[in-house]
């Protein structure tokens, strides 16, 4: 029997007005008001879905939004926290400004990393090794007894690893990238036999 599984991006961790940088795994930022409004939103979307695993990475805004979809779970699972599932580390651009981080790496690094997960000079990652770390998670829950639908929460760095992971990507009629934008999520489909299927991708509420 197929497991629906839900990839959360977390809310948004600035407001209007704030200075927007890039905020990776070494900048451990929480929601800010709008990005908790956008988890309760969320929360409200999901209220119909009854959970049957909850896994997110354990940066502040990705509990923080977790949580706020758990709370409004008749009977929510127990919040499991999955250490790859935090954002990648963006090296020297780490907490920089949008337009530094162009000027530093150029656009066509920047568009080759939205469009096929190309990693720019000096982001401290393994591609690789996340898409390993999301083959076995896809395999363990594929093993699972347990056949209810799962929440998975994380950022935009790990997301779009889950789609290169299964050799998947979005509707290029709707989708120029992998980007997953903050309070967005995708929908996959996870068989029996381990393989994944993308139902849809960047849904937003």
């Amino acid at each position: 029997m197929a497991r629906t599984l839900y990839i959360v991006r977390h809310g948004n961790t600035f407001d209007k007005g704030d200075t927007v940088t890039r905020v990776g795994a070494r900048t451990d930022l929480p929601l800010s008001s709008s990005g908790q409004a956008q988890a309760e939103a969320l929360a409200a979307h999901f209220r119909p879905i009854a959970f049957a695993q909850a896994i997110a990475g354990p940066l502040k805004r990705t509990r923080q939004t977790a949580e706020a979809i758990l709370a409004e779970q008749a009977a929510p699972p127990e919040l499991e926290i999955g250490n790859f599932l935090r954002e990648i580390d963006y090296g020297p651009d780490e907490n920089q400004p949008e337009d530094a981080v162009i000027a530093r790496i150029g656009q066509p690094a920047l568009d080759a990393w939205e469009r096929d997960a190309v990693p720019p000079p000096g982001w401290r990652f393994d591609p690789a090794a996340i898409e390993g770390q999301w083959q076995s998670l896809f395999a363990k829950l594929a093993r699972s007894e347990e056949t209810g639908p799962v929440l998975i929460v994380t950022s935009n760095g790990i997301a779009r690893f889950a789609l290169t992971a299964a050799a998947l990507a979005p509707d290029p009629a709707r989708h120029e990238t992998l980007k997953l934008k903050t309070g967005a999520y995708g929908i996959f489909q996870l068989a029996g036999d381990g393989s994944v299927t993308l139902n849809d991708w960047n849904v937003r509420v």
